[in-house]
């Protein structure tokens, strides 16, 4: 079940803690179990959309670097990465 599978994934719960909440998840109407998996996707998708953000930083970051390394300068990085002198400072 992809409830279990989350919190097996995302929340480190003990064994009893577990067996709790299978005997939870057991009793619960539909309705109910299809409002904690809209939660739990939407969390999914949140966190998906915050590692591609994070990524994406991350990748710009080295580039900067490497722009840097081969002697351009931050004027000429800025122009290129569409960023101000000032965010291209505070990367490298």
């Amino acid at each position: 079940m992809i409830l279990l599978g989350f919190f097996e994934t995302y929340v480190k719960l003990s064994e009893e803690e577990e067996q709790q909440l299978q005997r939870e998840v057991k009793t619960m109407e539909t309705k109910e179990k299809e409002k904690v998996l809209e939660l739990i996707i939407s969390y999914e998708q949140k966190g998906r959309k915050e590692g591609m953000k994070e990524g994406m930083k991350e990748g710009m970051r080295r580039l900067i670097e490497t722009m840097a390394r081969k002697g351009m300068t931050n004027d000429e990085i800025a122009r290129l990465v569409d960023l101000p002198v000032e965010e291209i400072e505070r990367l490298l």
